[in-house]
């Protein structure tokens, strides 16, 4: 990943009425429809990690349909992907994923 001065950029990934308030903090804002299919997801995905998008916000339900390709990008520095839940259709997979990280970073879930 290459670095474009000096920034890297942050987007947020999922249907319109969950990402659109995101737009007016200066994030790049992506929407999906609910009945997008996974490859697409998974290549606007890639092209952000592609073009210096550190960081990758994305909806529970928008994740869910690309897994295989979040799981990717968990080994890597960049991007950090993100999940968030959405305004309907949340799986829980955000907050198992950041009990997950918290484990993983300081040995137990501190946060139970």
């Amino acid at each position: 990943m290459s670095e474009t001065n000096g920034l890297y950029k942050t987007a947020v990934i999922g249907d319109a009425a969950s990402v659109a308030g995101f737009a007016a903090l200066g994030l790049s804002v992506f929407t999906i429809s609910p009945n997008e299919g996974a490859e697409r997801v998974s290549k606007l995905i890639n092209r952000l990690a592609a073009n210096d998008f550190a960081v990758i916000y994305i909806t529970e339900p928008a994740a869910a349909l690309a897994g295989d390709t979040i799981k990717k990008y968990r080994s890597k520095r960049l991007p950090s992907i993100v999940l968030i839940p959405a305004i309907e259709g949340n799986t829980g997979d955000g907050m198992r994923a950041l009990h997950e990280a918290v484990e993983k970073a300081v040995g137990s879930d501190i946060l139970n």
